[in-house]
């Protein structure tokens, strides 16, 4: 997989560089699927072969190794709203979602339409053609489990 953000002349804003950082995490988390490499092993790999200049790299490492470390627990999180095993999701969408779950359940700060929006952009880029819908669809349902308060709050403004 090769990074697909388009970049643009100038400095980035802090939105391309966290886009450009989820984009890599997914790049290194499919790897990781595939070869089972540790995360600081990928992580070395991918700062070495790409120019992340451009990329909110603190962001790429939390989400790495914080979707590593975690994937049981994420995996737990959205299981009960999947329509089919676990094992039998394209490992595309299961990096997807781990990092969306990873970002509603831990990065609080993110809006949680933003962490599913961004997690439905990187599915609409890199995963099969309807899978963005899929992940829209488990990641609405674990906001309303893990985000309900601010959910909540935001329907009655």
């Amino acid at each position: 997989m090769s990074d697909t953000t388009p970049r643009k002349k100038g400095k980035p804003n802090l939105t391309e560089m966290r886009r450009s950082a989820r984009s890599f995490a997914l790049q290194a988390l499919y790897q990781w699927s595939l070869v089972g490499q540790s995360a600081i092993e990928i992580e070395a790999q991918f700062r070495v072969d790409n120019d992340m200049g451009n990329t909110d790299t603190q962001l790429f490492s939390e989400l790495l190794r914080g979707v590593i470390g975690g994937s049981r627990d994420l995996d737990e999180a959205f299981r009960p709203f999947l329509d089919r095993p676990l094992d039998d999701l394209d490992p595309v969408e299961l990096s997807v979602l781990r990092i969306g779950a990873y970002e509603l359940i831990h990065r609080l700060q993110v809006p949680y339409r933003v962490a599913i929006n961004e997690s439905v952009e990187l599915a609409k880029v890199f995963g099969a053609t309807e899978s963005h819908k899929y992940v829209n669809g488990i990641l609405d349902k674990l906001a309303q489990r893990v985000r309900a308060s601010e959910i909540r709050a935001r329907r009655s403004n």
